[in-house]
């Protein structure tokens, strides 16, 4: 039996690692109405308006029109006539490049999404007279170096698929990396507020990153946040512990350059957290609701860390079911877990397939990565 078609939401990150746009593909996308269900969907209008969306071109919706970019594969089936539609539309298109298939002309497309792999077996300065007319796309980014290199040749945004891997520039120093694990101990313990703000008096960095982060416009407090007494009276004892797994992910050292991974983290969590609700019943209670949020974001601290998972997770107090969760992807949320980590490294078959045995249909997850998405993006780190 074919499996149903999955949306698969991607941010796309600019020079600058911030989140610039959206593309969005399925693992059936003859299966998938992406075109139509995305800027349909409720939350759609709440995005940023300045950010374009990359979907599968349909007849879409002129209220839309200009925050879609209608996409078209490379030696895909004949679109031709809905291509000339569009074209006579005056809507934005884009091209989904194929390795096999040449590049088309400067100006011929608005937008070309190109694996970084093909990109850098072209002739010198092929992208350059691409990009003077057309807005290039880095997809398949794996490695840090293939980042690099994409933004530093003509391209504008980029996929992120580079974030979960572990950056070539060595570990961090001890004594940080020691007081992360320590916090996020007493965090997986439910420690008291006294012991926490020891932690926060031997690293001024962590609560600075911790005000930061509760006078983002995700908390919107009425008058700013001058000291962590006072965010912990705010938060309560439930949103505090969230926002410090969260706060692990911060860059204290750059005010100005976000780290994609608090953003990406908090995605997890978010999600995690609401497609648990869908087999609560038959799960252990530690891996739903605040457990699950913790999966989702603890899942990248291997990359953060620059430490293996089993390594992390020796120094950490979790609950059995968490830990296993984590470090071997067991039970319904570790399968959980597996699905998105295959979504982001974009093998939709396998995720697809994880997200179909747990009973999550497409418009659940669909709608579950609208909410995820809107909701970590009201997360603002920089000054």
């Amino acid at each position: 039996m074919p499996l149903p078609g999955y949306d698969f939401i991607h941010p796309l990150l600019d020079h600058g690692d911030r989140h610039a746009a959206y593309f969005v593909e399925s693992n059936d996308p003859t299966a998938s109405p992406t075109g139509q269900a995305i800027p349909a969907h409720p939350l759609f209008d709440g995005f940023d308006h300045r950010q374009p969306w990359f979907l599968a071109a349909t007849p879409l919706a002129a209220s839309s029109a200009e925050r879609i970019i209608a996409c078209f594969r490379a030696g895909g089936e004949d679109a031709s006539e809905l291509e000339a539609a569009l074209r006579q539309m005056k809507r934005k298109l884009g091209l989904i490049a194929a390795p096999e298939r040449k590049l088309p002309a400067s100006g011929a497309w608005d937008y070309l999404l190109l694996p970084v792999s093909q990109a850098r077996v072209q002739a010198p300065y092929t992208l350059l007279g691409l990009a003077t007319r057309t807005v290039i796309v880095a997809t398949e980014v794996q490695t840090h170096s293939d980042r690099d290199w994409a933004l530093a040749n003509a391209c504008t945004f980029c996929t992120g698929e580079y974030l979960l891997t572990r950056s070539a520039n060595g570990r961090k120093a001890d004594t940080t990396r020691q007081k992360m694990l320590r916090l996020l101990a007493l965090i997986a313990q439910d420690a008291d507020t006294a012991e926490l703000d020891e932690v926060f008096r031997q690293e001024s960095k962590l609560s600075y990153s911790l005000l930061r982060l509760v006078n983002s416009a995700a908390m919107a407090p009425r008058t700013p946040i001058t000291c962590f007494s006072q965010a912990i009276n705010m938060l309560g004892r439930r949103q505090l512990q969230r926002w410090l797994q969260l706060l692990v992910y911060a860059d204290p050292d750059n005010d100005l350059h976000p780290n994609p991974l608090l953003y990406k983290a908090a995605v997890r969590g978010r999600l995690m957290e609401l497609l648990t609700q869908n087999f609560a019943a038959q799960a252990e209670p530690a891996t739903t609701g605040d457990g699950a949020f913790m999966i989702g974001s603890f899942s990248l601290l291997d990359v953060l860390l620059n430490m293996s998972m089993p390594e992390i997770l020796q120094q950490l107090p979790l609950a059995p079911a968490i830990n296993a969760a984590l470090a071997h992807h067991a039970g319904s949320a570790g399968k959980l877990l597996r699905a998105l980590d295959a979504a982001d490294r974009r093998n939709y078959a396998i995720a697809a397939g994880l997200l179909d045995e747990l009973a999550i249909a497409p418009d659940r997850f669909r709608d579950a990565q609208m909410q995820a998405l809107q909701w970590a993006g009201r997360i603002h780190v920089a000054a």
